[in-house]
């Protein structure tokens, strides 16, 4: 049992797939520890251990599940079936809230868990420990409007948010996409949704950047470009086209590469992918464990535009091209453009993909970053200071909420 002085957060991120959910999840954590609080993560990761926990944060590992489909899921290593698989994760879910007994509960994304697993938490802090915060932590762009209503109708989304939910916090800003409008958000609800402002991340110290280029034998003057898909489950297609591009380029190309295909990439495609680079002399990683240091040590950075990477990318000030991903979500293709609007960063639609225009955007970022430079100076993050103060009323009181709209710039 905790000390009565003690404050306990427990954070939700089930993780079906990819490393964003967990990454965002662990940069918030990381942000709102102190010495007095606690905070337990529950999450489906199967790489979370590969991960630095700092001191006053822990996890706890429900088994694994992984999406095949938009509502099929199934055990990621264990031989049971799914609805059993489900109902242990639901078990351990709910037992550690009771056991844990947390002042406030963060949940990442998914408003019901998945397959409605969070629910029976929510039900028992509401009716035992109503006293207790509990938020809902989403990106700034879920979906296209049209799919993203139709969803949550469906699964009753819209009378969990009024029931259970005290505050949502929204990742990003609303001058940029605003999820009130486009999701169209009943009024009673809308009036718990902070918007929080991008969520920076750890930048590294200009020593490791160098010990990054030093690792990958870059001269002074070398530009290099980091191609990343995330988790990479569904990244074969981009890396594919990379490698063409790079295949095609006749002689030598102006900058050096360094591949992470993330460790959800299915292991035929790896083996395909690193033979490829191997034979182009450049650098593959399934997994980069400082993932900051490489993208800090890059020129340009060539992703799929998920939330996460987005917010690494910018909070190191690099030059950022996305080819976003457009089904089964239309997610990454609206960042993307939202982005591109704000010169924040440039994209390729999937269908105007091809090694030709890979090549001329790439070139062109290189040789002239200065424009998205400027841009992504002027953009301010302003996450986790929005959170802090947050975590401070719920805490300590105190009328925190006009400075909190005021920074998060909520209408």
């Amino acid at each position: 049992m905790a000390r009565k002085t003690t404050y306990n957060i427990l954070m939700y991120s089930h993780d079906t797939y990819g490393l964003g959910h967990i990454r965002r999840t662990l940069a918030i954590a990381s942000q709102l520890r102190d010495p007095n609080v606690n905070i337990l993560i529950l999450t489906g990761s199967p790489i979370v251990g590969r991960f630095d926990f700092p001191p006053q944060i822990d996890f706890v590992r429900v088994p694994g599940m992984i999406k095949m489909t938009n509502e099929e899921y199934l055990p990621l290593s264990i031989k049971i079936n799914a609805r059993h698989a489900l109902k242990i994760r639901q078990t351990i879910i709910t037992g550690t809230a009771k056991a844990f007994q947390p002042q406030l509960f963060i949940v990442d994304k998914a408003p019901l868990g998945l397959k409605r697993e969070i629910i029976p938490t929510l039900q028992w802090l509401r009716r035992c420990h109503p006293r207790a915060q509990t938020i809902l932590g989403l990106r700034d762009i879920m979906d296209d409007a049209e799919s993203t209503q139709r969803d949550w109708e469906e699964k009753g989304v819209y009378d969990v948010l009024d029931k259970y939910y005290s505050e949502i916090w929204v990742y990003g800003n609303r001058e940029f996409y605003d999820p009130i409008r486009e999701y169209n958000i009943p009024e009673e609800t809308s009036r718990k949704m902070i918007f929080t402002g991008y969520i920076p991340r750890t930048v590294p110290k200009p020593g490791e950047l160098k010990d990054v280029r030093r690792e990958q034998r870059l001269g002074p003057e070398e530009k290099l470009v980091v191609v990343t898909t995330g988790g990479g489950g569904d990244g074969y297609a981009h890396l594919d086209a990379f490698l063409s591009m790079l295949e095609a380029w006749e002689g030598s190309p102006p900058f050096r590469t360094v591949i992470v295909t993330g460790p959800f990439l299915a292991k035929k495609k790896r083996m395909e992918v690193l033979a490829r680079s191997r034979a182009l002399k450049i650098r593959a990683y399934r997994f980069y464990r400082r993932m900051e240091r490489l993208i800090g040590a890059s020129d340009v950075v060539v992703s799929m535009g998920g939330y996460n990477t987005v917010c690494e990318i910018l909070s190191q000030g690099k030059v950022s091209l996305i080819i976003p991903r457009e089904k089964p979500r239309q997610e990454q293709l609206i960042r993307a453009q939202v982005l591109h609007e704000k010169k924040l960063a440039d994209f390729i639609p999937w269908q105007e993909l091809n090694a030709s225009k890979l090549k001329e955007k790439l070139l062109t970022m290189l040789e002239n970053p200065q424009p998205y430079h400027q841009a992504i100076e002027e953009f301010q993050f302003t996450g986790l200071e929005v959170m802090r103060q947050r975590l401070a009323e719920f805490r300590w009181g105190g009328s925190e909420r006009k400075k909190i709209l005021r920074v998060a710039g909520k209408k």
